[in-house]
């Protein structure tokens, strides 16, 4: 019999072989990759917390706590690693007539009632709703984000002090070349680091982070919207909560896509739906106005700094809360130059400039081209990603059906005896395409045996199933009968259901 201090090396090797080190401790090159980015992170997140505050027409704290309580929740609950989720500007523009008409406390509420949906949501399978999105309208949203992030930095550079001008060029000239000399050190951060110093030191007037407004002092404390627990709220709130929702899944779930693309990983699409749900549901209590993945921010995080797991994620949002609560003062000496300067950076490399290189686009099918111009154009009108991916989605469907509806064909050949004719059908019956099949039979010449072919064929939908009973009508009417042979399973199936079903005068 061993003894048990004999048994205890065994015991201790195979604990270490079962326990799966964090993906952050792999090496001390991964820890300080995604501490740095974290870093970087944070200090961008700042100005734009603020800014989506001021357009939700909320305290700057508001957007502040959301961010923190938004990247620290779903670095834990998410499904995407290293992707950045905070306050947004997408979600700040569709609850800012709420807060504007009935104030904050129905704000929050809506947030709390928005993650509810976006929980339901996604334990009914609305990320696999993905999979019908384009390639087209991918590149049409990845290129309208660089445009939208380069337009948000306008203002910044409108009707400011000179030396703001020198400061974006100083910090553009410092993200290009400081990586050719070090990469342990994210260039944003020194760019940020070494403009700062600069303005202070040199006692430079120019327009700085504090001027967006004041930074919180201490941290969020959970709590109940101040509203009347009342059918009325409800239906006040519940429109802004389903669109809310909605613009902040489909954003989300574009941008877990984008990161997925980008780092050659999968994520889990439901379990991020969800996790954004939980994230908004915890932020409402906390205080905070609501938020979903931050494509600008994820960039900075994945693109620029190289982060990968989800330390980064949670640290971004912790350092937030660092930053604002003790480094408040050093934090609001930070020029906006150096925001704007990273930010410029992230919009050239978001774009993706392969896909208006005039070679590709001569490559390119038209209906294709069409289609991402028609996404960003709505984007960039309507400052909403999710309408420009509605549209460009819709748009694709449009030209596939216009595409494929030309594929269905009619060929007859009559037996040598003229009793029988066959009609041979080939290609996908669906709305489209049946329309015209009903056009493509000689009725009034043909045999009184007539004989349609569909070994060929699909049917997919109710529409093909009419145009077949109308083609059969045409015949009966001329005292011809029509057999229908051919049919796969599936058409066979559809067929029997509904032929014959589908006007009321059967």
């Amino acid at each position: 019999m061993s003894s048990p201090l004999s048994t205890a090396p065994k015991l201790r090797a195979r604990f270490s072989k079962n326990t799966v080190k964090p993906d952050w401790l792999a090496s001390p090159k991964a820890l300080r990759t995604e501490v740095l980015a974290g870093l970087v992170v944070a200090l961008a997140l700042i100005p734009e917390a603020i800014s989506f505050s001021i357009i939700a027409g909320v305290d700057p704290a508001v957007g502040l706590f959301a961010s923190f309580t938004m990247a620290v929740v779903i670095s834990v609950v998410g499904g995407r690693k290293a992707m950045i989720s905070a306050a947004t500007g997408a979600i700040a523009l569709v609850i800012a007539p709420l807060n504007r008409e009935h104030g904050l406390g129905y704000l929050i509420a809506a947030v709390i009632l928005g993650g509810v949906f976006q929980v339901v949501l996604g334990a009914l399978g609305v990320a696999k709703l993905m999979r019908f999105i384009p390639r087209s309208v991918m590149v049409g949203f990845v290129n309208a984000l660089a445009i939208l992030i380069f337009m948000a930095q306008v203002p910044e550079l409108h009707d400011v002090p000179w030396p703001v001008y020198p400061l974006v060029v100083g910090g553009l000239a410092l993200m290009v070349f400081f990586p050719k000399v070090t990469r342990v050190v994210p260039a944003p951060l020194v760019s940020i680091i070494v403009l700062t110093v600069i303005t202070v030191a040199a006692g430079i007037a120019v327009p700085a982070v504090g001027d967006k407004g004041g930074l919180p002092s201490s941290l969020p404390v959970p709590g109940l919207p101040d509203v009347p627990f009342t059918l009325d709220t409800l239906t006040t709130i519940a429109p802004y909560a389903l669109a809310m929702a909605l613009v902040g899944l489909m954003e989300s779930l574009m941008t877990a896509k984008l990161v997925d693309d980008i780092t050659d990983t999968h994520s889990n699409k439901t379990r991020e739906s969800i996790g954004q749900g939980v994230a908004n549901i915890i932020t409402g209590f906390f205080g905070g106005m609501g938020g979903c993945a931050m494509i600008g921010q994820t960039m900075i995080n994945v693109k620029v700094s190289g982060a990968r797991t989800r330390l980064s994620t949670f640290l971004a949002g912790s350092f937030l809360m660092v930053l604002c609560i003790v480094f408040g003062p050093v934090v609001s000496d930070i020029p906006m130059a150096a925001l704007v300067a990273v930010m410029i950076m992230v919009s050239v490399a978001t774009f993706d400039w392969h896909s208006i290189a005039p070679k590709t686009l001569r490559r390119m099918p038209l209906g294709e081209t069409m289609v991402m111009a028609v996404t960003v154009a709505c984007v960039v009108a309507t400052h909403n990603l999710a309408i420009g991916v509605v549209v460009g989605s819709i748009t694709a469907m449009v030209i596939f059906a216009k595409r494929v509806a030309h594929l269905a064909q009619v060929s007859g050949v009559v037996d040598p005896d003229g009793n029988q004719v066959v009609y041979a059908v080939t290609g996908e019956l669906f709305f489209a395409s049946s329309n015209d099949l009903v056009y493509q039979f000689n009725y009034k010449d043909d045999p009184e045996d007539v004989v349609i072919d569909l070994s060929d064929a699909h049917i997919w939908d109710a529409s093909s199933v009419a145009a077949l009973d109308a083609i059969e009508t045409k015949y009966a009417q001329r005292g011809k009968k029509v057999t229908i042979i051919g049919l796969n399973k599936p058409s066979a199936n559809m067929h029997e259901r509904l032929a014959g079903q589908l006007t009321g005068s059967h």
